[in-house]
Parts: C-alpha cells; structure tokens; sequence
C-alpha cells in the first residue's frame, strides 16, 4: 500500500488494492490510505470447492466491509473544514470567548492576569487572545464579563 499511496502522489493518480487476506480491517485500512478501489474475493460459501473459496468474504462480510469503507468515506471528509450540522447546533455553547477574569477598570492594561477564555462563544473569540493582550480597556468590565 506504500508503494501505492507513492506513485498516487508523485503521478497524481488514483489507486486501489488488492487484497488476499482474511477478514475486512485491511481493506477498511486501505481506504483510509487513500485507495479508491478494492479488490477483494467473495463467495457465497466458504465450503464450496475451489481454491480461492477458503480465503474469500462470505456476502454478510461484504456487506460489513463496504458499510465500514462508506464509514470511513464519510469520516473523512471532503477537506472543507466547517461545522456539522449538529456541531452548527451547539456552536454557541462549546465555542469559549475571552472575558473578564477579575473586574477591570477602563483604561486597565489587558493581559493574561485579567482574562480568561471562557464558555458561551457569542463574544470575542479566543483566536484574537494575542490582539487583545497589551492594549487597553475602552470601558469598566465585571468578572466574567465577555469582552
């Protein structure tokens, strides 16, 4: 697989894998890897004469093997990264905001000893902690307080 996922990005291509092992974690493997395509033996009885019976999926295992590739498929994404559906949900409640950690006054220099990160999110974000430390407040904030 290795080699595979090497020429796929070197060359820009897709690729897949065969496999000949037993069970269905390899496969599931490989798709996370990247391939976009599986070869893998099914019958509809291991029992059955023949050589590659034996080492072959059994149609309830296929089933499971391509139920946890789509799985994986989807775990993945598409490389977007936004919030779910359900993470729109509960965006506001998880999220944290910087507020007053202690009552500041106006004019107070605003640093690490005077805020804090705190849950909801409907204030300002923690991602401009570094643009807020060092300035100064423009009003009175109460601990807690969003900034």
């Amino acid at each position: 697989m290795t080699n595979s996922i090497t020429i796929g990005k070197n060359f820009g291509v897709s690729y897949g894998y065969s496999d000949h092992t037993l069970g269905i974690e390899v496969d599931i493997a490989a798709v996370a890897l990247g391939a976009s395509c599986i070869e893998k033996h099914f019958t509809l009885n291991r029992n059955m004469k023949g050589p590659d019976h034996k080492a072959s999926l059994e149609p309830h295992e296929l089933k499971l093997m391509v139920q946890a590739v789509r799985n994986i498929e989807v775990s993945l994404g598409n490389g977007v990264k936004k919030p779910s559906e359900s993470e729109k949900l509960n965006i506001e409640i998880v999220r944290k905001s910087i507020v007053a950690k202690v009552d500041i006054k106006k004019g107070d220099t605003l640093n690490e000893n005077n805020l804090a990160i705190k849950r909801p999110g409907n204030g300002l974000s923690p991602m401009k902690w570094d643009e807020i430390i060092g300035t100064r407040a423009i009003r009175d904030y109460s601990e807690d307080e969003l900034i």
